[in-house]
């Protein structure tokens, strides 16, 4: 198991352009089943991830 601590006191640097991200965009997708959300750096615009959340039916 990967263990994971939650960090406030640090600000992440886009892989892309390489800017702090202090505020992360996002969106949501048209999706059938579910709802996907694509997040993306609002400095160069590129796609950091995409989530899928399945609805309480899917489970």
């Amino acid at each position: 198991m990967i263990d994971s601590i939650e960090k406030n006191d640090i600000t992440p640097i886009c892989p892309h352009c390489s800017s702090l991200i202090k505020t992360l965009g996002f969106r949501r997708a048209q999706s059938l089943l579910g709802k996907r959300y694509i997040y993306f750096c609002l400095d160069c615009k590129k796609v950091l991830g995409i989530s899928h959340r399945k609805g309480f039916w899917m489970g």
